[in-house]
């Protein structure tokens, strides 16, 4: 059974960086489709970036194209989330998840396997 874990969350002040890791447990990611999502108070879950495990494309949500980099690190079996030039609007828990069947997807339904999530706060 995979299991994920996030870390690297925390509080930063806007315009500053962070780096958020997924490690797996149980599983090697380079065989999933891996996606970030947030959620923020109050607010649906929302898609954030997504690689896939063919060739490893990436997609990524408008709001944070240029921002944020989602990577992998097979020898690690880690997924990270690089996100630069941070906004207060992107405070939320962050979740990683696996889509065991696919390549990835902006739609959270297709992913089977999701993290506990780990918060970042953006001060202002």
């Amino acid at each position: 059974q995979v299991q994920l874990v996030e870390s690297g969350g925390g509080l930063v002040q806007a315009g500053g960086s962070r780096r958020l890791a997924c490690a797996g447990s149980g599983g090697t990611l380079s065989n999933y489709g891996m996606g970030w999502f947030r959620q923020a108070p109050g607010k649906e879950r929302e898609f954030v970036a997504a690689i896939s495990w063919t060739i490893g494309s990436t997609y990524y949500a408008d709001s944070v194209k240029g921002r944020f980099t989602i990577s992998r690190d097979n020898a690690k079996n880690t997924v990270y989330l690089q996100m630069n030039s941070l906004k207060p609007e992107d405070t939320a828990i962050y979740y990683c998840a696996a889509d065991l069947r696919g390549s990835g997807s902006a739609r959270p339904q297709v992913y089977e396997v999701w993290g506990q999530g780990t918060q970042v706060t953006v001060s202002s």
